[in-house]
């Protein structure tokens, strides 16, 4: 049975800033878990540190507001101990690009059952607005002091290079494709990655709701018009990023070459939609076909008590031995 979007919602004070584009992330996120129709014990959200850290707080199910870039090996740990439980992991471009690089690289390869969302807004919003990782080379929102001296990374690109078999790209106010997305990134069997362009009102200048939209307003009446969107839906090309057959290597570099083209698009037209997706098996699966015992009990539901002995069930005292100094 489907939650309500009710029974999904805190009593904590959101205390984002007004118009901020993490609001709709919020309320793609609510109405993906209430699609799911799984109950609130059967899900985690696991962020990092950033204006998008505080995820957590505002999602009424199980919540682990972790470390500067350290989301992804706790969802990773998480999943893992009890594979059994849907785990979303919600983080910044600067939170997971930037220090939480090397994990953003290597879950990729991993392939856990994982689904993680990126709030992507090319600055720091949390500590004032510095540039993120994302944030092109020559660009100066209003928060810095001259322009931006660094090329930005490419996640998209990053994460298709890296494992990654479901990849896609949102935007924050479109927050019906949005919620699709993300049900489909949680419904994948592997790790998924959704990026979401994330529009900071107080920081972040260049990329506002008037620039990705293509809204224009006339100096005269003051009337605003949508004329040039630049993000678009890949669906709506007509383009395809499922690989059929995962065994055939042609099809599976022809899908990561359309993918890593599209990933490349930026400034007149943006495309928003899933960009990859293949069928690989994940990490919970490799696990079990060499330790059988995993596939069977998983650790967090392995008893560790003897209600009738009152006894632990597992003894550590060799494990003290080895690091006994003598």
């Amino acid at each position: 049975m489907a939650l309500e979007l009710k029974e999904l919602k805190t009593d904590f004070r959101n205390d984002w800033c007004v118009g901020c584009g993490d609001f709709g992330i919020l309320n793609s996120i609510h109405m993906a878990i209430s699609a799911l129709g799984k109950p609130r014990h059967e899900i985690v959200v696991a962020s990092g540190i950033g204006c998008s850290g505080k995820t957590p707080h505002w999602i009424n199910t199980y919540g682990v507001h972790t470390l500067h870039g350290r989301s992804l090996p706790f969802a990773l740990g998480i999943k893992l101990a009890n594979p059994e439980l849907t785990v979303i992991c919600v983080g910044g471009d600067g939170d997971g690009y930037g220090i939480g690089a090397a994990h953003f690289l290597n879950s990729g390869r991993r392939n856990v059952d994982v689904t993680y969302i990126v709030f992507n807004n090319g600055v720091y919003g949390l500590t004032k607005g510095q540039a993120s990782p994302t944030l092109h080379r020559g660009e100066k929102p209003k928060s810095l002091p001259s322009p931006n001296i660094n090329d930005n990374i490419n996640p998209l690109a990053v994460a298709l290079c890296s494992g990654y078999t479901f990849i896609a790209r949102g935007y924050s106010y479109d927050v019906k494709q949005l919620k699709d997305l993300i049900l489909k990134g949680i419904n994948h069997k592997g790790m998924a990655l959704i990026d979401v362009l994330q529009p900071c009102p107080t920081y972040n200048n260049l990329q506002t709701k008037e620039w990705y939209e293509g809204i224009e307003e006339d100096e005269e009446t003051g009337v605003k018009t949508k004329k040039n969107p630049r993000v678009y839906k890949l669906e709506e090309s007509g383009y395809d990023a499922v690989v059929k057959n995962p065994d055939n290597i042609e099809e599976v570099e022809h899908k990561m070459a359309q993918a890593f083209l599209k990933s490349q698009e930026w400034g007149d037209r943006i495309p928003t939609g899933v960009l990859y997706e293949i069928s690989q098996p994940d990490y919970g699966a490799r696990v079990a076909a060499r330790m059988p015992a995993y596939a069977k009990t998983a650790p967090a539901k392995m008893p560790f008590y003897d209600l009738a002995t009152k006894k632990a069930n597992t003894d550590i005292s060799p494990l003290l031995k080895d690091f006994q100094v003598v």
